[in-house]
């Protein structure tokens, strides 16, 4: 086994170079002003102390740059799986089990342990259990919720609840207890945020900034606004004048040390660290396979797995919560120009400066702040146009993303996560069990076969070509049955049947016991069974059985073949 396969970071930092050196340093400074807000703003999303979320920009970081596949995925917390971690601990926590910080910590050990268990295990598929518009569901809801959850801190007022129907009530309740003035400086800021992200850097471009130089300060906006912020919050004392602040945050490293778990608590997070975990890694593919991708770079699942399980691992170790790969902040990292996962390891630096010497001066900064930042980073992971899409796509998807979205508002993001699986799989088995077959005819003056329904081809009354177009299995190989006797009655002629399984690309017992059920029926009416096509895996399946011992007929390489020996055969 090679040291790269177990050690990615070897594979990259074996020709690392100068210019890699500058081009890492740059988005590392890039992503640690980004990363410095954010990480204070989940934490609070999650109901944890904001030092938290600096202590998850550190370890994990580095831990993910030794054991990631990816070369410019940047792990930390995200708001998605902020939202379900203070929907875990939120319940635990109003159970007297523990506290919120200690049971956020077991949360990413929990989960990080899963993930490279799952990751030894070649486990790397498990993200396919999720198709892409059930994820897309789940994330619009999500987002949804996270919004409206953060109109609390935004406008003054202390508002609980995970999901639509709770946070309304909330809001009807407490709407005339806002604070107007927090309320003006929440408003405010996302009014700066939005003109920032869409006109700011055209601005700065029209006035004679170059591109990298406006993208950068557009990127920076949220430390732009607590650069102006907090300062005038210390002048003006807002906290006296009723504006909640963050308030006290200590300075230093986290506290390096084994977190506090026990049975019962494990027993109490063992289902919501895995549904953390399964998101947080589906996230992560996605977006390290998009930005591989632009640079003919390739991601391992199963690696992706593990180091991302390290990076929770860490994060556990280190006082912070779950962690994975962020969209947003991947993105920042791949355009500032990222070579390596050293940005990420200098990012992690520039955190731990920032624990070190920067936690006083966060000690005036509005709540109001980095409510806006959440609200306007969220408004991106809003997609409801994918209702739209799936609807004219397919109704089956449709109802899949519906159901997704709506659980997911109704009764929480944990339940929201256990539909979208559940659908997912449920979608899987409902199109499979029922797939396409076609009968098929030979195209005049061609070898090729197709539907008779579609194209004009020329059949006989003593053969029956069907093409199979899905793998056969437990929940379709009753409906090979049904398909099969459906078309052989009503043909007094019929001697061979044939089937065509170019698309089959394995099979089960169950459809091997279909099999020879046609096989045995078939021979009581004087009708000869035929396969055709068979790919080799599967071939190898049924030659490990006594099938070809019994088939009837023969096994042709090609549907034509299968033609032409049989039409040489007396009808």
């Amino acid at each position: 086994m090679r040291l790269s396969s177990v050690l990615p970071v070897t594979e990259w930092l074996s020709g690392y170079s100068s210019g890699n050196l500058v081009n890492d340093c740059i988005a590392a400074v890039i992503v640690t002003i980004m990363l410095i807000p954010q990480s204070l703003a989940y934490a609070l999303l999650a109901g944890l102390p904001a030092e938290m979320g600096l202590y998850a920009c550190i370890l994990p970081l580095i831990a993910y740059a030794l054991f990631g596949s990816s070369r410019t995925l940047s792990v930390g917390p995200v708001a998605v799986v902020s939202l379900m971690t203070a929907s875990a601990i939120g319940s635990v926590s109003a159970q007297g089990v523990v506290d919120y910080a200690t049971a956020a910590t077991a949360l990413a050990l929990l989960g990080g342990v899963m993930l490279v268990a799952l990751g030894l295990l070649k486990f790397g598929f498990v993200a396919n259990f999720l198709s892409h518009p059930v994820v897309s569901g789940f994330i619009t809801a999500s987002g949804i919720i996270i919004a409206l959850s953060q109109l609390g801190p935004l406008i003054g007022i202390s508002l609980r609840g995970d999901t639509l129907p709770h946070l309304l009530v909330g809001l009807r309740v407490q709407w005339e207890q806002m604070h107007f003035f927090t309320g003006v400086i929440g408003i405010a800021c996302i009014a700066f945020l939005l003109f920032a992200r869409f006109h700011l850097s055209r601005l700065l471009i029209f006035c004679g900034l170059r591109q990298r130089l406006a993208s950068l300060i557009t990127r920076a906006a949220p430390v732009i606004i607590m650069l102006i912020v907090i300062p005038l919050s210390a002048a003006q004392d807002y906290a006296a004048l009723g504006v909640p602040v963050v308030g006290y945050v200590p300075s230093g490293m986290p506290a390096f040390s084994m977190p506090n778990v026990s049975w019962s608590l494990i027993t109490e997070l063992a289902v919501p660290a895995f549904l953390i975990a399964l998101i947080g890694f589906v996230e992560s593919v996605s977006v390290g396979k998009t930005l591989a991708a632009k640079r003919r770079q390739r991601i391992d699942p199963n690696q992706e797995l593990i180091g991302l399980g390290a990076a929770n691992v860490a994060s556990a170790f280190s006082a912070g919560f779950p962690v994975t790969g962020g969209f947003s902040r991947s993105v920042v990292n791949f355009d500032a120009g990222a070579d390596t996962q050293m940005a990420s390891i200098f990012a992690a630096a520039g955190i731990g400066l920032a624990a070190l010497f920067l936690t006083p001066a966060l000690f005036f900064l509005p709540k109001a702040v980095l409510a806006a930042t959440i609200i306007v980073a969220v408004l991106s992971l809003i997609d409801l146009d994918v209702l739209r899409q799936a609807r004219r796509f397919s109704l089956a998807d449709f109802a899949a993303v519906a159901l997704t979205i709506l659980i997911t508002l109704m009764a929480g993001v944990e339940l929201g996560v256990l539909t979208g699986v559940t659908v997912s799989i449920a979608l899987h088995l409902y199109q499979t069990s029922a797939p396409h077959f076609a009968v098929v005819g030979r195209v005049p003056n061609s070898e090729h076969y197709r539907n008779v329904k579609r194209h004009d081809v020329m059949t006989h009354s003593h053969i029956l070509s069907i093409r199979v177009d899905e793998s056969l299995y437990f929940a379709n190989a009753a409906y090979l049955e049904e398909i099969v006797f459906e078309e052989v009655a009503g043909k007094p002629d019929l001697s061979h049947v044939v089937l065509m399984c170019p698309a089959v690309n394995r099979i089960d017992l169950s459809a091997l016991d279909a099999l020879e059920e046609i096989n045995t029926r078939l021979s009581e009416f004087s009708i000869t069974l035929h396969l055709s096509e068979v790919k080799g895996p599967v071939m190898d399946a049924l030659s490990r059985s006594d099938f070809l011992d019994h088939l009837t007929g023969e096994i042709f390489l090609s549907q034509h073949a299968a033609e032409t020996a049989l039409l040489l055969i007396e009808p």
